[in-house]
C-alpha cells in the first residue's frame, strides 16, 4: 500500500485516432478465414463486446501520437512547456529500442534541458506505473511537476494477424483463438499533467494505491516483432483472463479499506480489454458494474491508453464532483494489477 497526500491530476488531454475500424470491417478483412472454418458473422462483436476502434494513419510513430496527447494536455491546462519538470514515456508500442521514446517527444514538446525524461515498459500498466512514478518523486519533493504520455500505434498488429490468419490453411476453430486479443486492440494516446497539490485545491488528488504480481503466468501473453515490420501477438485468453483477475483480487483486496469499499467509491475506470474479462472481475470483486465507466465498445483495448483516457473522459463528461471517488483498475500480461484512488 503506498498513500499520497501531496500529489494532483491537474489536467488528462487526448488524441483520437481519425480512422474507425468496425468489428465487422475486420471480419469482412478475415473473409478466407470466416469461409473455410464456416464462422458466423458478428463473432468478434459478440465474444468482444467491441464495435469498433481507432487506428492512426499508416506510418505514425508512437512519439508522434503521444506528442498530440501531450500538446493537447499542456494546451488545455494553460501549461507553458517550459516549466514541465519530467516526462514519462509509458506505451507498450516505442519508436525504436534506442534512444527512449521519450527523448522523441520531449524535443517535439519543446520542453526545457532541464527536464528529466524516460520510458516506462510494463504491459499495459505503463501509464498507472508512471503516475506512481511521478508522484512518488512530487511526494518526495524532487519535482514540482510531470507530464505522463502515452500513444499506443495498434495498426502493424491488426494488419499482421489479419494477414496470418487469412495466410495459414492449417489454422482451426481451436488454434485461432490465441490471435483473437489481438483484434481487439485499438490506437490512440493520452496524457496526465501532475503537480504538487496546493491549498484548498479542487482538483483531483492521487491518494493512495496497491499493486500485485504473479509472473508464474508470464507465458500466457506474449508479443513481439517477427521479421521485418511484421508484429504478432499469442495470448491464452481464457487462462488469462482466470489468472489476471485473481491478481487483481489480491490488490483488490489489499486496496479497500474502510473509505474505498465499493459502496463508497462512485466510479471505477478501468483498464478494458473485452466484455467477459470486465463481468468476471466485476463478480469477483464484489463491484457494481454500473459505477464502471465504459469506452470499450468503442475504443477496444488500448492497452496503457485505456484506464486514464476513460478516466479523462469521464471527467469531461462531468462525471464527478466534489468529495466523490473514483478508482483506476488495471491488469497486465506478466501478470501485475494495480488499483488506485482518487479524490475529489
Amino acid at each position: 500500500m503506498f498513500k499520497y497526500s501531496n500529489v494532483c491530476l491537474d489536467t488528462f488531454g487526448y488524441s483520437l485516432p481519425p480512422r474507425v475500424l468496425s468489428s465487422a470491417d475486420i471480419e469482412s478483412s478475415l473473409a478466407p478465414l470466416y469461409d473455410r472454418l464456416h464462422l458466423p458473422e458478428g463473432r468478434l462483436e459478440l465474444m468482444s463486446g467491441i464495435r469498433e476502434r481507432r487506428l492512426w494513419p499508416k506510418g505514425m510513430k508512437p512519439s508522434e501520437a503521444a506528442y498530440l496527447a501531450g500538446k493537447k494536455t499542456l494546451d488545455d491546462g494553460g501549461i507553458a512547456a517550459a516549466e514541465v519538470e519530467c516526462l514519462l514515456f509509458t506505451s507498450v508500442c516505442r519508436d525504436m529500442m534506442e534512444p527512449a521514446t521519450s527523448a522523441f517527444v520531449h524535443h517535439k514538446l519543446g520542453l526545457p534541458k532541464s527536464c528529466l525524461v524516460f520510458d516506462i515498459s510494463n504491459a499495459c500498466l505503463g501509464f498507472l506505473d508512471g503516475m506512481v512514478m511521478l508522484a512518488n518523486m512530487i511526494e518526495l519533493g524532487q519535482v514540482k511537476n510531470g507530464l505522463v504520455v502515452s500513444g499506443e500505434t495498434a495498426e502493424d498488429l491488426l494488419e499482421s494477424t489479419i494477414a496470418a490468419l487469412n495466410a495459414d490453411e492449417t489454422f482451426t476453430r481451436k488454434t485461432i483463438k490465441s490471435s483473437f486479443a489481438s483484434l481487439t486492440i485499438g490506437s490512440g494516446s493520452v496524457g496526465c499533467f501532475m503537480r504538487r497539490a496546493e491549498a484548498g485545491e479542487t482538483k483531483p488528488r492521487l491518494v493512495r494505491g496497491v499493486w500485485r504480481t504473479d509472473t508464474d503466468h508470464i507465458h500466457l501473453c506474449q508479443g513481439d516483432a517477427q521479421g521485418g515490420e511484421t508484429t504478432l501477438m499469442q495470448t491464452d485468453s481464457e487462462e488469462l483472463l482466470l489468472r489476471g483477475v485473481d491478481t487483481a483480487a489480491a490488490a483488490w483486496d489489499a486496496f479497500a479499506a474502510p473509505g474505498w469499499r465499493n459502496e463508497e467509491v462512485d466510479a471505477y475506470c478501468c483498464h478494458q480489454v473485452g466484455v467477459a474479462h470486465f463481468r468476471m472481475l466485476f463478480d469477483r470483486l464484489g463491484l457494481s458494474e454500473e459505477k464502471n465507466f465504459q469506452t470499450l465498445p468503442f475504443l477496444g483495448n488500448v492497452g496503457t491508453v485505456s484506464a486514464p483516457i476513460t478516466l479523462a473522459m469521464a471527467m469531461e463528461e462531468g462525471a464527478f464532483k466534489p468529495g466523490e471517488r473514483a478508482v483506476m483498475l488495471g491488469i497486465g500480461s506478466g501478470i501485475n494489477s494495480i488499483v488506485l484512488g482518487i479524490d475529489w
